[in-house]
């Protein structure tokens, strides 16, 4: 009875940040200046990895396709967002909603997957490196990255083809500057107990399931760093992963804010902050740390230097 009653939207509205103009500039200056460090830092990133011969190791196989990954992910919502600060219509398709919907659940959970991987590869290069080379094969490397993408494609099909089963009726405005699952399912007429189950799953199999191999990776490296008696050892094994560390503490800690956070109208008036953290920021800061804390990468970078410099 509610599809036959019912008129379909066609569209949804997004809310402004402000609605002062000298703000919306100076965001949109903000954001352009975040975008474009993004890019640059990741193809960056990538460009180093494929120039740079003593790159070609596993833990940069992975930096690369994650580098890609933030390239995909902050290009699907950052122009969009830059766009609507300068319009007084933030609009977008239902079309163009299930495009974004589907894009960030892809690269969400393929970024979750990847940061896990990444993490077993420095306990394994940590606590068992006489074994490394032959665990970490390159075959297991591809492997292991097609599989990041394939739960990503996974959850992606899922959620959006349930997404396009609900019907929207009422309000479309969405409290948000991008399409994103959950305010979706709020504003439906449907009955949305299956997604909210499958969100349910997903977070539990993807999320929870990536988290803990994180977590139990480091704390089985921390135990064999503490066991090393050179300092030079210690220091020379902290080093080796603690910029996948604080990638990881910046995309989770985020995540959990968002989706761990209270119902409470003070709240709700964070999550804009907050998304555009996980969702804009966080893509530009992991090239920054990698290439900041990265003896190797920043070795690389030296080299790619002089070489432009004596030419």
């Amino acid at each position: 009875m509610v599809k036959e009653n019912c008129s379909q939207v066609t569209e949804f509205l997004f809310t402004e940040f402000t609605a002062d103009p000298a703000i919306q500039v100076m965001l949109f200056m903000l954001f352009l200046g975040i975008y474009l460090t993004t890019m640059v830092g990741n193809l960056g990133i990538i460009f180093l990895i494929r120039a740079d011969y003593q790159l070609h190791t596993p833990m940069y196989y992975f930096l690369g396709n994650l580098a890609f990954v933030d390239i995909c992910y902050s290009t699907l919502i950052t122009p969009k967002l830059m766009a609507d600060l300068i319009t007084k219509r933030k609009a977008i398709s239902y079309a163009g909603c299930a495009v974004q919907v589907f894009t960030l659940c892809l690269f969400g959970v393929t970024e979750c997957i990847l940061l896990a991987t990444m993490a077993y590869d420095r306990y394994v290069a940590i606590c068992t490196p006489l074994v490394y080379s032959v665990i970490m094969s390159p075959r297991l490397c591809v492997q292991l990255v097609i599989g990041s993408f394939l739960a990503g494609w996974v959850n992606a099909v899922t959620q959006t083809a349930g997404m396009l089963q609900l019907t929207f009726c009422g309000s479309n405005v969405i409290d948000l500057f991008f399409c994103d699952i959950s305010p979706l399912l709020s504003l439906s007429n449907s009955d949305t107990t299956i997604n909210h189950i499958v969100i349910l799953v997903v977070t539990v199999v993807f999320g929870v399931f990536s988290i803990l191999i994180v977590l139990i990776s480091y704390i089985f490296i921390l135990s064999t760093i503490l066991r090393i008696h050179s300092t030079k050892g210690k220091c020379k094994a902290f080093s080796t992963c603690a910029s996948h560390f604080m990638a990881v503490s910046v995309f989770y800690g985020t995540c959990l804010c968002i989706y761990l956070k209270s119902n409470s109208n003070n709240s709700q008036a964070k999550d804009k902050v907050l998304s555009v953290f996980y969702t804009v920021v966080t893509p530009m800061l992991n090239p920054l740390i990698y290439s900041l804390r990265n003896k190797e990468v920043k070795d690389a970078l030296r080299k790619v230097i002089n070489k432009k410099c004596y030419f």
